[in-house]
């Protein structure tokens, strides 16, 4: 049997960046160390964090108490509002937001200035969309599937910036631009959608084609692999989410011949690495 770990897997640039950025500051000794939200989805890392003494801020009334210290910013971003109320308090601020959502809130925030609505395709309520949000002049809309965007309906006149989360599913964003297109609307479409989330998905979907048995690492609130489960399930039936190699529960057939795996952007390579060393010593 044939154990195959698909080549993107693992911690994406942006992931490695934030979550390198706040080891680096608990290497000074006696120091307040926030992050504004889990720095990743990924309870294994945030709960090694919390042994090193660092402390997540989880909205914006409990960032609004702090006056002391170092607060850093994760990778998903945050609305402007929180650098602002972060200065107010005099506290030290560390940027981690991934240069793909920086782009995304620079265009948001131009856009929106010349008087353009702002559409996000995305999960509504993750944090890198309600990041995104809060760099919109004028209240930003939502979509997430066909029916939203089938339904949306807004003057004729007015004019439209689409842009996306950057780990949405990238056939998905193409569907939802095309049935705006088809409504006749002014729009400036930006697929924002990193080259990263492309390539994993590419990946991922080209390994479950081949694979008899498909494993799926990542957090349980982590949205990019959640689209990795959806994408590999389409191609292979026995496809398993798991967090860590305790949620395996793996009953292989002789007849299984190549068991593949992916991992989303949050997943740090131990996990990975032992699920594989696993999948390779056991069956």
């Amino acid at each position: 049997m044939e154990v195959v770990l698909a080549k993107s897997s693992g911690f994406c640039f942006g992931v490695k960046r934030a979550v390198d950025k706040v080891y680096e500051q608990t290497k000074t000794e006696g120091k307040k160390i926030y992050t504004y939200g889990p720095i990743i989805h990924n309870e294994e890392v945030v709960k090694d964090l919390e042994e090193k003494g660092v402390v997540v801020i989880n909205d914006k009334d409990e960032l609004a108490n702090t006056h002391e210290g170092c607060v850093v910013i994760r990778s998903h971003g945050v609305s402007k509002d929180i650098y602002e109320l972060i200065e107010q308090n005099h506290l030290e601020c560390v940027d981690a937001t991934c240069p793909f959502v920086k782009r995304i809130h620079n265009i948001v925030e131009k856009e929106s200035a010349n008087g353009r609505k702002i559409i996000i395709i995305g999960n509504d309520g993750h944090p890198e969309v309600e990041g995104i949000k809060g760099w919109s002049k004028t209240p930003a809309c939502v979509i997430e599937s066909k029916d939203e965007a089938e339904k949306f309906t807004t003057d004729k006149d007015e004019k439209l910036c689409i842009v996306s989360q950057t780990t949405f599913n990238y056939k998905k964003f193409k569907d939802l631009v095309e049935i705006f297109e088809k409504k006749g609307y002014d729009i400036i479409v930006a697929n924002t959608i990193c080259n990263a989330t492309e390539e994993r998905q590419r990946e991922a979907l080209e390994l479950a084609a081949k694979a008899d048995v498909m494993i799926v690492i990542g957090g349980t609130h982590s949205s990019n692999t959640r689209k990795l489960y959806e994408l590999c399930k389409s191609e292979c039936e026995h496809t398993y989410y798991i967090q860590t190699l305790a949620d395996l529960q793996l009953e292989l057939p002789n007849s299984v011949e190549l068991v593949g795996i992916t991992a989303g952007a949050s997943t740090p390579n131990k996990i990975i690495e032992e699920v594989q060393n696993y999948v390779r010593i056991n069956f």
